[in-house]
Parts: structure tokens; sequence; C-alpha cells
């Protein structure tokens, strides 16, 4: 049972990387693709394909449907897409790179918005994670004249919808059927995503076949199947150990960006990526992966049950 239960953990790792990696080379994707097609179109496409894929696969689970369902589909479905509307409109104007780790703030700015929800307050991992992350962003993002790009700005927001969206889930869906909650909110962002486009932009008239590849690679990649990997390593594995894993995302945007998008990596932009990654890995793990052995693997074997 135990070899078992290890191999299992080795598959939930290689699963939450696997979502990582993906997550990682979709920044690249999206600039790519948006210079082909506006930004709000592509992403009606892809909540349109992903949330019919969905659909199609856990059909069985529709019957579940209820008002309760599509008010907290539309509520989290909303704040999806101010999310990815944000998120993309800022990559048109920065690099990939900056972009995963200007989005990588919702990890440190949730505590925060659960204090304005929940009463909660932050503890002093959240403090000194917000600390370092503005720092980071000081460096990545401000110029010299203390000033910021559009596309920065954007993606900041886009994080701090991404960390809205977050307590959403955690507010209306945390009863609810997982899976269900994803059909919707891709739905419903879907809907808000083609109101957009049809008022604001212009879609091509012709779309090539390989900025269809990369739509379907977004839609069902990034979107359907790098949900199914994490939702299957957070499973099995410790929320420690899955938020290191998944944190490396943001590590793979840049990795990619540079080796892909020919990204110039200066002293700057290094210092403020690695301030804004180790923000992140305080924010989720307070340090907790520093515990002995011996209680790790205690834990770990919770998230088994």
């Amino acid at each position: 049972m135990k070899n078992k239960e290890k191999k299992i953990q080795i598959f939930a790792r290689l699963a939450l990387f696997s979502a990582a990696l993906i997550w990682g080379i979709s920044f690249f994707i999206v600039k790519d693709t948006t210079n082909a097609i506006p930004p709000n179109f592509l992403l009606a496409l892809r909540f349109t394909i992903a949330c019919i894929a969905l659909a199609i696969i856990f059909y069985k689970k529709l019957k579940l449907l209820n008002r309760e369902y599509m008010v907290s589909g539309a509520v989290i479905g909303f704040c999806l897409f101010l999310a990815y509307s944000s998120q993309t409109i800022g990559i048109t104007d920065t690099t990939p790179g900056k972009n995963a780790f200007l989005t990588a703030v919702y990890c440190v700015i949730v505590p925060f918005l659960f204090w304005a929800v929940n009463k909660t307050k932050p503890d002093r991992y959240n403090v000194i994670a917000a600390v370092l992350c503005l720092t980071g962003i000081g460096f990545v993002s401000l110029t010299e004249g203390f000033s910021m790009r559009m596309g920065d700005a954007l993606t900041l927001l886009g994080g701090f919808f991404y960390a809205l969206h977050m307590v959403m889930v955690a507010k209306l869906a945390h009863d609810k059927d997982p899976v269900l909650i994803s059909i919707l909110q891709f739905g419903y962002a879907a809907v808000f995503s083609w109101i957009v486009t049809l008022i604001f932009e212009t879609p091509p008239q012709r779309i090539s076949m390989s900025t269809m590849g990369s739509v379907l690679f977004l839609a069902l990649g990034c979107t359907a199947l790098g949900l199914s990997f994490q939702n299957f390593g957070q499973k099995y594995t410790h929320p420690a150990a899955a938020s290191i894993i998944l944190s490396l995302e943001s590590v793979f945007g840049v990795f990619f960006s540079v080796l892909l998008y020919g990204e110039k990596m200066t002293v700057r932009l290094v210092i403020g990526f690695a301030l804004i990654f180790v923000a992140v890995i305080v924010s989720e793990t307070k340090l907790s992966f520093l515990k002995k052995s011996g209680e790790c693997l205690r834990e770990d074997c919770q998230g088994m049950e």
C-alpha cells in the first residue's frame, strides 16, 4: 500500500509540474496570438471551446444545475473574465515574462482580500510577502521616472482580479461540484468576452491554421487539461508542496519568453522576478516546507485521505 501511495504522490507532483509547464508556455503563445487576433476575441474562443469540451466530457453532471449554481457561476465567471481580459490586453504592451511574474502577485493579494471579506487578519508571512512583492514590482515595472507601462499596469490589475476570483470561488463554490463550477465560469466568461469583442473589437475575417492551433492549445491544453492536472495533483499533494510546484508557472513563463520570444534579461529584472517569486513562496507556503521531513511526510499522508 505504501508503494502505491508513493507512486500516486509522484504522479500527482508530475501532474502539478505539467500544469505549471503548460501554463508557463501559454504566456508566449498568448503574446504571439494577440498579434493576430484581438485579446477578447481570443478569450471568447478559448472559453467557448473549453466550456463545450468540459460539458461534453462531464455531461452527466449538468443535471445538478440549479439557480444557485447559475448565480454563483455568473459571479465567479465575471471575475474570471475581468482577470483574463486585463491580463491578455496587458500582454499586448509588455513581455510574456513580465506578464507571468506580475500576474503571480494574486497569490500575495488573496489573504488581504479575505481580510476584507472574512475579517481574517493576514499573518506575518502575508505582510512579509506583500513587502517583498511590492519591492519586486518596483524593480520589474517602474521606470527611472517612477512611471509604469500600461501593459504592466493592466497585468497587475489582472492579478488583483485573479485574487478576487479566488476569493469568490472560496465563498460561493466551496460546497459545490468543482467541475460544474468550472463549466459554468468558462461559459459565463465566454459570454462576457463575446459581448466585449462584438462591441469594442473587430474580429478578423479569417484565422490562419497556426493561430487556430494556438487557440485550441490554450482552450484544451491550458484550460481543460491544465485544470484537470491541477485538480488531480492537489488532491494527493500537501498544499505547501503543491504551491511551490505551481508557482513555477511564472519561472517557466520567463524561460520560454527568453527562449522563444527573445526577451532580454537585465540585473534589475532578475532581482524583481526573484523578489516576486520569493514573495509567492512565502505567502503560499508560510515556509512550512522547512519543517522536519517527518512532519512533512505525515502531512502528505493526510493529503491522501
